[in-house]
């Protein structure tokens, strides 16, 4: 199943669309990863779509109406529980080494980022202009996640494996290597030839370096 069938059939579940809306979905979730929700237009959705422009809305006001139709029930529906409870299953293992907490926090992240990227490029490319995605982001699962992750971080510091440091800063330095690494991965340079195992040890080296207590 490709990451659009996964999405769909997730958008679909138990919803009375009809299957011109389906298609109006579809074209707009493809199209709106593709080129950014400011470079699609509703008429290039609807030839998508094999739809008249008309029938899009009747079925949403606007274009941000459709954007916001899609995204919102995602974050609710899909990815914010997927977020949240895979990284639990990372959370609630007692690995002794950061190392190892570190690497599996880089694959579970790799693993949901493969998942549901083309709304996870839509949500990034609109994070910033429209405030009311930013605010559900947050409500759904930022702040869940990054308490999660400070706690792990004063667990390593009680075994004397990071340094004295507050550790909201740890962890903000830690998942800016992370999101920066798997961002740059499969959003910006996509097509660049990546050995991936290689990757993730470098950005584990990178993070540990600086932040492990000198002997």
């Amino acid at each position: 199943m490709s990451e659009n069938d996964f999405i769909i059939e997730q958008i679909f579940d138990n919803e009375n669309f009809t299957e011109k809306q389906k298609k109006i979905i579809e074209a707009a979730i493809e199209l709106f990863s593709e080129k950014g929700y400011a470079s699609t237009s509703t008429s290039e959705i609807a030839k998508k779509a094999g739809v008249a422009e008309g029938t899009i809305f009747r079925h949403y006001k606007t274009k941000k109406e459709l954007l916001m139709s899609i995204v919102m029930p995602l974050i609710t529906k899909l990815v914010g529980p997927i977020v949240v409870n895979d990284f639990n299953k990372v959370l609630d293992r007692p690995y002794d080494h950061i190392e190892d907490f570190l690497r599996a926090t880089i694959e579970n992240r790799r693993a949901v980022l493969k998942k549901l990227l083309p709304v996870i490029k839509i949500v990034l490319q609109e994070i910033p202009f429209q405030v009311e995605l930013k605010e559900h982001i947050i409500e759904q699962f930022a702040e869940k996640i990054f308490g999660l992750f400070v706690n792990k971080i004063k667990f390593y510091q009680e075994k004397g494996q990071l340094i004295d440091m507050p550790p909201n800063s740890i962890a903000r330095l830690m998942l800016t290597n992370i999101l920066g690494y798997l961002f740059s991965r499969y959003i910006l340079f996509p097509n660049f030839e990546w050995d991936d195992e290689l990757e993730t040890e470098r950005t584990l080296q990178t993070i540990l370096h600086g932040l492990s207590p000198k002997e």
